[in-house]
């Protein structure tokens, strides 16, 4: 089994627990607190990789980071668990698939943006706006910079690329008139 399906199965039984139990939105955040606290602290990393531990004290180990971090019970129990099945592994690929179902749950559709240049917070808004209304949903946006792209942008709303770059555009008439020549 992938360490994605596996990831998934307890994502899913963690989003299913949260809504009934948590705030489902504190628990995202509380994961991705605890996978910036064991990234930022590679001897903790480890730590709870190493085989040569017991679980018992790799289960205190988290259980404590959790109550460092202040994260909700639920997130406490999922650590807990990952640490005596030695699966902690997962931890960030849980975190990872718990949040794209919670955009999901939320009816929001993540959006990569890339342009050439930075973009204001205005025309940030303005685009983010457009794209939501050509798509009926709600976006959670990203942005990134590529000077290769020359001008424009190119957006990725969840499978759908809209490419509105200078580059692409260039290429276009370049292969038209190689066509036509």
């Amino acid at each position: 089994m992938s360490t994605r399906t596996s990831a998934t199965r307890y994502a899913r039984a963690l989003f299913d627990v949260a809504r009934q139990e948590a705030d489902v939105t504190k628990v995202q955040q509380d994961l991705t607190t605890v996978v910036a606290a064991i990234t930022e602290h590679p001897e903790l990393d480890r730590a709870l990789q190493n085989r040569a531990i017991p679980e018992a004290a790799r289960k205190n180990i988290v259980i404590a980071v959790g109550e460092k971090l202040g994260v909700s019970p639920v997130v406490s129990k999922l650590l807990a668990l990952l640490a005596e099945r030695r699966r902690l592994e997962l931890l960030p690929e849980v975190a990872a698939v718990f949040t794209e179902r919670l955009l999901e749950f939320q009816n929001i559709v993540p959006a990569e943006v890339t342009t050439a240049v930075p973009l204001s917070a205005d025309a940030a808004q303005a685009l983010e706006a457009s794209l939501a209304s050509a798509t009926g949903k709600k976006l959670a946006m990203r942005q990134s910079v590529d000077a290769s792209l020359l001008g424009g942008v190119v957006a990725r709303v969840g499978s759908t690329v809209y490419d509105g770059s200078v580059r692409t555009q260039l290429k276009k008439m370049r292969d038209q008139l190689v066509a036509q020549g």
